[in-house]
């Protein structure tokens, strides 16, 4: 992509969000961050205007809401125009039980964020990609797509569609010159763990006990990595995974 377009990211005010703005601003992309702490937002645009220089443009709503949703982008200034990347990263895991004593709470705050999120803001970028004949979606999915593993149950099954969705987009996209790919982490230490058991912080941090797991960093070089390569050049789909972890629940936690 030229950088003279912008890259929005979603969910960008922790973990693999961050680190990807972080790491894009450095390279010198200009940025369109969103998400619903306002000021987390704000510290990090204003952190990284002051250590790059880069323009960074900041979006504080709910991507499980539509309205508020498509509000946000048509707000996007018109100095933050084209848009030549989307990077679709907010996603959360909420809960882990068995499926008959799920919480509907926590299944419906996955669909809303996991899988509609995704697609209210697609479908409000995609159709100015199309009209420019150019541009890149990248969803973040995870091993949880590719993969079930117990407990895991709607998690799962959220990004094994946002999995299914990613190879929707790029035979609907395939036309319109609009590269389409996925990125499937591991285990990566972040936020992640904790928002899934609610807050406690002393059961989240058990999960990367005994082990090297990925971090933001490592993810979000990834997809810079998917960002930089040559226009002819589409990563379809890309699972990056700690040394130690071969599925799922397979950890080597001697490392």
């Amino acid at each position: 992509m030229h950088m003279e377009e912008s890259v929005l990211i979603t969910g960008a005010t922790s973990g693999i969000g961050e680190a990807t703005a972080r790491l894009l601003a450095e390279k010198g992309y200009p940025l369109i961050l969103t998400g619903r702490r306002r000021e987390r937002l704000e510290t990090l645009a204003e952190n990284l205007k002051s250590a790059t220089g880069q323009a960074v443009c900041t979006l504080c709503f709910d991507v499980r809401n539509q309205e508020e949703t498509a509000r946000a982008i048509e707000s996007i200034p018109p100095s933050f125009h084209p848009i030549g990347v989307l990077i679709n990263n907010a996603g959360l895991a909420s809960g882990l039980d068995p499926l008959h004593e799920g919480d509907l709470s926590d299944w419906e705050k996955m669909i809303d964020t996991n899988l509609k999120g995704l697609l209210y803001v697609t479908r409000q970028i995609a159709p100015m990609m199309v009209a420019r004949g150019k541009g890149h979606i990248v969803n973040i999915s995870s091993i949880a797509g590719k993969e079930t593993y117990p407990m895991g149950n709607v998690y799962c099954a959220t990004k094994h569609a946002v999995q299914s969705l990613t190879k929707a987009m790029r035979l609907d996209m395939l036309k319109h010159g609009i590269r389409v790919s996925s990125v499937a982490p591991g285990a990566v230490h972040t936020a992640f763990s904790e928002v899934r058991f609610h807050g406690d912080h002393e059961r989240a941090e058990k999960v990367y006990q005994g082990f090297t797991p990925l971090n933001g960093r490592d993810v979000a070089e990834a997809i810079h990595f998917i960002l930089s390569r040559p226009a002819h050049v589409c990563i379809d789909d890309l699972l990056i995974m700690p040394s130690a972890q071969a599925y799922s629940r397979d950890f080597n936690r001697e490392q």
